[in-house]
């Protein structure tokens, strides 16, 4: 289904939008676009819509799969705009959203669905889920010299922290991790301070009154913590080339980066048990 505008999506599109989990995929540019589609569909989202502009192109068996917005991702801002408008229209559905070239991972996810993943983690009394955003980056950038390459590609395997974070006051605040590491802790110099944490609240359930802001939080506290009181709890991951890519491609940075890889640097395995003996993702409860 293709819609002319986020307009048109929310006045004709409301059963797309009231059975979730819904994936909201932006397109900032065309980079992996199609394999960032793909991905998300076999996780088992219930519908997945691409926000890109007309101009893209998409193979015609994998368009017919999804629910294509015309919408131009820039300034960033459009993108939360977005999310928040469809929050709105879809009262009750869980809903995810990233960037092309990002791709979600949670535990077990080779063999189990992210509807049956937001199940049990509904059942646990959480409605959203921490996803920490980790850095993919090629590994050659004579051969890939924007950065991404999913055949060939690479993390860091340590170099994450983890702060508190605080309310306006100083006050530290409950069960809330404001989390660095990857890219954009070691090119932190080419990051915008604003810009270099890691931390994500990807999936989370659609209620009234509830806003994403600018700095990927939300208006609710509750729904910035990774855990309940009682227990750790699921969290995801967002495997991305996003910051990658724009490192490569920024006039800034690119002549002053000549390889991403360093001595913690180690082939992206694509499957979810390297992220869990890594300790990027944590399977809580849900075994």
């Amino acid at each position: 289904m293709q819609y002319e505008s986020l307009d048109h999506l929310l006045k004709t599109g409301r059963a797309v939008l009231s059975t979730g989990p819904i994936a909201l995929i932006f397109a900032e540019d065309d980079v992996e676009l199609e394999g960032t589609l793909r991905h998300h569909l076999k996780l088992g989202f219930k519908s997945v819509i691409a926000f890109l502009p007309q101009e893209f192109t998409l193979d015609g068996a994998l368009g017919e799969r999804i629910h294509r917005v015309s919408m131009t991702c820039a300034p960033r801002t459009v993108v939360f705009d977005a999310i928040n408008r469809i929050i709105q229209a879809a009262q009750g559905s869980w809903v995810y959203y990233c960037y092309n070239a990002e791709y979600l991972f949670y535990p077990f996810c080779e063999t189990r669905t992210v509807g049956e993943l937001l199940a049990f983690h509904s059942e646990e009394r959480r409605k959203s889920m921490l996803t920490h955003v980790i850095d993919l980056y090629a590994n050659d950038l004579t051969a890939f010299p924007n950065g991404v390459a999913p055949d060939h590609a690479m993390l860091d395997k340590t170099g994450y922290y983890a702060h508190t974070r605080h309310d306006a006051s100083g006050k530290p605040l409950e069960r809330q991790l404001e989390m660095s590491g990857g890219l954009r802790w070691r090119f932190e110099d080419h990051i915008p301070y604003e810009r270099r944490r890691i931390d994500r609240i990807s999936l989370f359930k659609a209620k009234p009154d509830l806003n994403l802001l600018p700095d990927h939080t939300f208006s609710e506290a509750e729904y910035n913590t990774y855990a309940c009181p009682w227990h750790n709890n699921l969290t995801a991951a967002i495997c991305s080339f996003r910051a990658a890519k724009a490192l490569k491609t920024n006039a800034g940075s690119t002549f002053d980066i000549s390889d991403f890889c360093w001595s913690h640097s180690v082939p992206f395995e694509w499957d979810s048990r390297q992220l869990l003996d890594l300790g990027l993702i944590e399977s809580g409860q849900w075994f």
